[in-house]
């Protein structure tokens, strides 16, 4: 008998690296967020709890109240990898004060930041969630 996966397992483990990585990067590091930074950590440590639960309960209708975070998530991330790399405009009046959300902690491989590193975890999240808990369509004769 072959055991099916807990489909909350991989959103799970995607959600408790991006967390800790985020802690990694402010506790050891010492860099201090800026207010995207802030945003972004507000949408995925609470996917960290959902998941847990979800993975130990198995509600599918988890889905309904996690999807909202990682959509917005992923386009905040985005945004802030646009901040950072291309320059995008931003009429926020979000970094005025404090730590600049344009500012560049890491750059590894001269394009891999920390917002590109959150898109990459919202990204395998969105994609993971809309794959998974999508309804198939029912055929017509």
């Amino acid at each position: 008998m072959i055991k099916k996966i807990n489909p909350f397992l991989f959103p799970w483990i995607v959600s408790i690296i991006a967390t800790s990585g985020s802690l990694y990067f402010s506790e050891v590091m010492k860099f201090v967020p800026c207010t995207f930074c802030w945003y972004q950590r507000i949408l995925m440590y609470p996917l960290t709890i959902l998941y847990g639960f979800g993975f130990f309960k198995r509600d599918k209708n988890l889905f309904l109240y996690t999807y909202p975070a990682v959509l917005i998530g992923n386009v905040l991330s985005f945004y802030h990898y646009g901040i950072q790399k291309f320059g995008f405009y931003h009429p926020m009046n979000v970094c005025s004060a404090g730590v600049s959300c344009s500012g560049i902690y890491i750059e590894w491989l001269g394009f891999i930041t920390i917002p590109l590193l959150s898109f990459v975890a919202f990204t395998l999240l969105n994609i993971y969630l809309v794959c998974t808990f999508r309804k198939p369509k029912q055929k017509t004769l």
